[in-house]
């Protein structure tokens, strides 16, 4: 070559050494330069096998691309040593080759801006114990494998780097070695986008993406491992995740989704573990889970948005599924477990918008659900044959065709679950299923509650059934067997309704409701309770004819207190004239409603949910109580009870955590009130980034989702919860009555305070009502003024001072004791 192209800079540690070489060809050069040299090379194509076995630079003279290394066959870059490459293009041909080859314990290269364009065996080969290093580097080898790493001691560390295709694999891990990628891509392979096998073979992937694949997004087997954190695998042909033969995966905040098969299938006791992850829009299934000891868990994840017909998690021949905290939605089937041995654990998961089955138990398999919620779905629950079963708790399935299913043999233990909404059947049991229910609940189904027939064994225990629209308990044959069960479609015993519809007198427990203040029965619930009863009575003939005792009587449903007597409690309260006339009201419409309905009419739209505002110790938190304990006894909310938070009850401190509080709290008020006091503080002034308004957010949405559930009360001072209501769009509109509580006047005041006293067994002379009155009327009336609060406090020191005053006395007498005098109020400091 007339042209010297190659330049090698000599710049290694030796001080005696300072010069330069130019040379012709690459061989040339690297065969002159010595470790720690730069060899730079000008524009052009060398059509040479480079081997680089020092530690020298190799970089192009005018930027990337300008040039190439092109050999006519075999390798055409060879690295063994700790060599640095920058910028060049390799293409290689050789289909028996890899295009580059790094290898050997010192070979710990760093390559950068490097492009592999080629057809060859593999664009990448990294074994013998080798250690590269490649950022910014992009592969193109549709002639065969893209990155292959291979042999025990062999890892390679990948940044921001590109498989743009290949003719198999984007990337293989074999035979022990490891790979850690960071923000890289590998699309438009033909096999997997990363294959790892082989024991001890291990990638980790750190935000990266993975698509356009002909084959399985990633593919473990043999025992082989991988970690994904923050990557997206979507748009390919297979599989999103394979896995078989005990390998193991683990992803955290990844997304898998847009496939035509499964998210994930895992084999052969294989491992998947799911953190905070989504799986969406599959063909097939989300997880499908096959053999003894496969297993698969999953934690925080979404899995949505079925494209196919098929269940979304099949769990099959003894394989294991945990799912925790999990959402379900948009799907055929939900979690279909079969096969003996076979097992699904939930806790915490919602299911819905389920089209049939959201939860399917057979052939033997078993599920344990603890506080899921099943909604919008075709069946909540079905436990199809002969030793299917499991263990549910606590657990709620609302707007559903039928509830639970059980039938040919299946045996399951529900406790304390909740069946609301449903068309058909709360509760089915047929064709010798059994099933255990204790503390069970069915209501404002459009069926009957428990439905169960051909004689079958079922057990129920404390169970209860209201506003079913044909009968609370329909036993159809003697076999069912009940105890301490109720429901509001059986007369309390000697009332005219038991009497007049034929029923027995059953001894009802305790503060039974009168048959007046209860809705009359329908006619069809009469007949199906009188059948309910006879036929129970049949059952305990039959059972105690052969040999056991038991019993099928179904009772009236114990009544909470009475309205009018909270109403009453509501009364007695000191003050809250327009208080009370707005609860009135709010009873009124309830009951005129519930009467409209009765009749054939449309009762009137209520928002029951309310905004208290005022001054603290106002009495707000009394009302709140009270209110929920009416709508109890009015049958509108399921328990009444109250359930009081503030900000910090709601807030968490990172993101994320503050819809899990706040989602919690709204569980733990579901069938009563959650009280939000100074709800103001959700939605500071100066708050655009506070992670309040992620609460006010997530209770609107639970307010739409829960609106027959749970009656919301947010308190605090006017001016605030104006500010509040405007927070969330949605906000004003959940919230159409806003009730102010105003402050105490001072004869109100004293009245708490003759309250107090009664309540105590103490009494205030008339000089001290009258130094008393006079002292409330002084007080001043700022932010920090009290109330009842302040009533309360100033008799706890009028308590105190008349302790230490009667102390001081050889013998008080009775009345000594319990009389308080002006000398016992607080001493008000002069200004």
């Amino acid at each position: 070559m007339a042209e010297h192209r190659v330049r090698v800079t000599q710049d290694s540690a030796s001080r005696w050494r300072r010069r330069a070489g130019e040379y012709d060809t690459l061989a040339e050069a690297l065969a002159a330069a010595e470790p720690g040299d730069t060899v730079t090379v000008r524009p052009g194509t060398f059509r040479e096998n480079v081997l680089l076995d020092k530690p020298v630079t190799i970089v192009p003279a005018q930027g990337p691309g300008t040039v190439r290394i092109e050999p006519s066959s075999g390798v055409a870059i060879t690295v063994t040593a700790a060599a640095t490459v920058k910028d060049l293009v390799v293409e290689g041909g050789d289909s028996s080759s890899p295009a580059v080859l790094v290898t050997g314990p010192e070979a710990t290269p760093a390559f950068s801006g490097c492009r592999i364009d080629t057809r060859s065996a593999t664009g990448i080969e990294i074994g013998g114990g080798a250690r590269p290093t490649l950022r910014g580097c992009v592969v193109a080898n549709p002639g065969g494998l893209g990155l292959r790493l291979r042999g025990e001691g062999t890892a390679a560390a990948f940044e921001d780097c590109e498989v743009t295709a290949a003719g198999q694999a984007g990337l293989a891990v074999l035979g022990g070695a490891t790979a850690a990628l960071d923000r890289c891509r590998v699309h438009h392979a033909s096999g997997a986008g990363v294959l790892l096998s082989d024991p001890g073979s291990a990638a980790e992937l750190t935000g990266c993406e993975i698509y356009e694949i002909r084959g399985s997004g990633v593919q473990a087997e043999a025992q082989a491992g991988g970690r994904l954190v923050d990557c997206d695998i979507h748009r390919v042909t297979g599989n999103g995740l394979t896995l078989d033969g005990e390998a193991e995966l683990v992803l955290t905040g990844c997304r898998v989704h847009d496939l035509p098969e499964n998210g994930a299938d895992l084999r052969g006791r294989a491992r998947l573990t799911l953190l905070h992850s989504t799986v969406r829009d599959f063909g097939r299934g989300a997880l499908s889970v096959w053999d003894q000891g496969t297993e698969a868990v999953a934690q925080s994840c979404q899995l949505h948005g079925s494209t196919g017909e098929y269940p979304a998690l099949w769990v099959s021949d003894g394989a294991r599924l945990t799912l925790t905290d999990c959402s379900l939605h948009d799907l055929p089937d939900a979690l279909f477990v079969l096969d003996r041995d076979s097992a699904a654990v939930a806790q915490g998961c919602s299911f819905s918008r389920i089209r049939s089955s959201a939860v399917s138990v057979s052939g033997g398999a078993t599920v344990t659900l603890a506080s899921c919620r099943v909604q919008e779905a075709g069946t909540g629950l079905w436990f199809r044959d002969h030793g299917s079963g499991g263990l549910l708790t606590d657990c709620e399935i609302s707007d559903v065709a039928t509830g639970v299913i059980v039938t040919k043999g299946a045996d399951p233990v529900l406790r304390e679950c909740t069946v609301r909404t449903s068309t058909d059947a709360g509760v089915y049991v047929s064709a010798q299923g059994r099933g255990t229910f204790e503390d069970c609940r069915v209501s404002h189904g459009k069926g009957f509650g428990f439905h169960i027939i051909d004689g079958c064994r079922t057990q129920l225990t404390r169970c209860r059934a209201e506003q079913n629209e044909r009968a609370g308990f329909e036993f159809s044959e003697p076999g069912p067997v009940a105890e301490g069960c109720t429901s509001d479609d059986v007369a309390p015993a000697g009332s005219a309704g038991a009497k007049a519809s034929g029923l027995p007198e059953l001894p009802g427990p305790r503060g039974g409701q009168p048959a007046s203040s209860r809705p009359p029965l329908t006619a069809p619930s009469m007949s199906s309770a009188a059948s309910a009863v006879s036929t129970a009575s049949a059952a305990t003939a039959s059972t105690r004819s052969a040999g056991s005792a038991a019993t099928a009587a179904i009772a009236p449903i114990p009544d909470c207190r009475p309205a009018d007597e909270a109403l009453a409690e509501l009364d007695s309260l000191v003050g809250l004239a327009t208080v009370k006339q707005e609860v009135r009201t709010l009873i009124d419409l309830i009951s005129v409603g519930r009467r409209r309905r009765q009749a054939g009419l449309k009762a009137p739209s209520l928002r029951r949910h309310l905004v208290f505002t005022g001054a603290p110790g106002t009495g707000k938190t009394t009302v709140a109580r009270l209110y929920g304990e009416i709508l109890a006894s009015l049958g509108v909310l399921q328990r009444g009870h109250l359930v009081e938070v503030a900000r910090v009850d709601l807030v968490g401190e990172h993101i994320g955590s503050t819809a899990i509080r706040t989602a919690a709290a709204f569980d733990r008020a579901r069938g009563g009130v959650l009280f939000i006091d100074e709800a103001y503080a959700l939605a500071p002034e100066d708050g655009a980034r506070d992670f309040g308004r992620e609460a006010i957010d997530t209770l609107v949405k639970l307010m739409e989702d829960h609106r027959d559930e749970v009656v919301v009360i947010v308190a605090g001072y006017t001016a605030e919860m104006k500010r509040f209501l405007s927070a969330n769009p949605g906000v004003s509109s959940r919230f159409s009555r806003t009730i102010t509580f105003p402050d105490y006047t001072a004869d109100e005041l004293l009245e708490i305070a003759r309250a107090q006293c009664a309540e105590h067994e103490y009494a205030l002379s008339e000089a001290a009502e009258d130094a008393l009155l006079e002292h409330f009327d002084r007080l001043e009336r700022g932010p920090n003024f009290g109330n009842g609060r302040t009533a309360r406090q100033i008799f706890e020191t009028m308590v105190e001072r008349h302790a230490v005053r009667v102390a001081g006395l050889a013998d008080p007498s009775t009345e000594e004791l319990q009389l308080l005098v002006p000398a016992d109020l607080p001493v008000v400091p002069q200004p």
